[in-house]
């Protein structure tokens, strides 16, 4: 049985470039092979800004939009966060998502690929590693950037980048499988 892939697309504004970016990397993972791949939009969850009145350890959600988001992120044992650089860092969006829960994001691998201008999104990438680890999941240190993304998504918003971007993803999925597949034990605990 394979291992479940999520690949999350961390914006939610308006007019985003993270749904084409993203497509184009469940695509990619999906003929990877190693994974059973998901695609999670964070705008369809509709997470407001931490709204849960008890700690995210204790898993006594109220909301349903909260129980929603624990039960996808529950059932991966990877992720591929798909991050734009707003101001040198991550989306707003995504850090709350990453902190609505806890104990389900223990224990599993994430990486990710990011999208910007000239630094490709690295400087965001870097904080949301150090976010990731923070949150006892390993940030595999293969990130992908993209520099200059919008030269790659044509008017029918199709997401094609050169080959050392896909060479790039490719090698991340790869870790992915080790590290889910080694970490997997930690999780049956």
């Amino acid at each position: 049985m394979k291992n479940k892939l999520s690949v999350i697309i961390g914006s939610t504004r308006p007019g985003r470039a993270g749904v084409p970016v993203a497509k184009w990397v469940y695509s990619e993972a999906v003929s990877h092979g190693a994974f059973d791949v998901e695609l999670l939009d964070l705008a369809e969850f509709g997470l407001p800004l931490l709204d849960e009145p008890k700690h995210p350890r204790l898993q006594q959600y109220e909301h349903e939009h909260t129980k929603r988001w624990s039960k996808a992120i529950g059932a991966a044992d990877a992720f591929l966060f798909v991050t734009p650089e707003y101001d040198y860092f991550t989306s707003a969006a995504l850090v709350n998502a990453l902190q609505f829960l806890s104990i389900e994001w223990r224990y599993k691998v994430a990486g990710v690929v990011s999208y910007g201008g000239i630094s490709g999104g690295l400087r965001a990438s870097q904080e949301l590693r150090q976010l990731i680890g923070n949150l006892n999941m390993m940030a595999i240190p293969q990130t992908v950037p993209v520099p200059f993304f919008t030269k790659f998504i044509s008017d029918e918003k199709i997401f094609a980048p050169e080959p050392p971007v896909k060479e790039g993803l490719t090698l991340a999925l790869d870790e992915l499988t080790k590290w889910s597949g080694a970490l997997k034990s930690l999780r049956t605990e």
